[in-house]
């Protein structure tokens, strides 16, 4: 892991602990927060096995980031519409005519958007995949890992707590709540795969530095 990237870490760390100062939902706040802690644990181990450039690494943060935000506010109540009211005087939830609160779909769209480098570069560096196969490695892991996160939110909050079940889930009513988020994040690895064919397909990969020292292909 190179020093930028256990920088990135410690910085989720912090953002992570700070989100639970005065928050609205406590308790359900930390069943939100399971994923992001697996995901704080296993990096470093991660990191080790199949390291990834600083660019890949900054997609992932950004990802988590928006999932701490999320999971303060369990998804459904994020206040993007006092947020953007105080910012640039524009309620989206009025402008659009939104029956929901749409925070979950923006990040399901980021989960494509943004793990499609990772996984790509994951495959190419580690597993020596084509770099034209990786295209669709990582496409299929987007659709995979979106179907188990969905099995997984369901099978956890009915174990853990079946009584606050669809304010965890965030359907907010919505019965097909589960292929739409699904159906964002192939939108968002849709995207990712055209910026990644147009902007790297016939370039090699640079070698990773190792990270005793030097610094990381960006």
């Amino acid at each position: 892991m190179t020093p930028y990237q256990r920088n990135l870490l410690l910085a989720i760390a912090a953002v992570a602990a700070l989100s639970f100062l005065r928050a609205p939902y406590p308790r359900d706040m930390i069943l939100q927060h399971i994923p992001t802690a697996v995901v704080l644990l296993g990096w470093p181990f991660l990191a080790r096995r199949s390291p990834v450039s600083n660019t890949a690494a900054t997609h992932l943060a950004a990802f988590l980031l928006l999932h701490v935000l999320g999971a303060r506010y369990l998804y459904s109540n994020v206040p993007y519409d006092l947020w953007t009211r105080l910012l640039f005087q524009i309620d989206l939830t009025a402008a659009f005519s939104l029956r929901r609160n749409h925070f979950d779909r923006l990040v399901h769209f980021a989960f494509g958007l943004l793990f499609v480098r990772p996984v790509w570069e994951i495959l190419v560096r580690h597993f020596r995949v084509p770099r034209r196969f990786a295209y669709y490695g990582a496409f299929e892991f987007v659709l995979a890992w979106s179907m188990l996160y969905e099995l997984f939110e369901w099978g956890l909050t009915l174990v853990l707590a079946p009584e606050s079940a669809d304010a965890y889930n965030g359907q907010q009513g919505d019965l097909w709540d589960a292929q739409k988020d699904m159906a964002f994040a192939v939108v968002g690895a849709l995207l990712a795969l055209a910026v990644l064919f147009l902007t790297r397909p016939w370039r090699a990969i640079p070698p990773l530095v190792p990270s005793s020292g030097g610094q990381a292909p960006v």
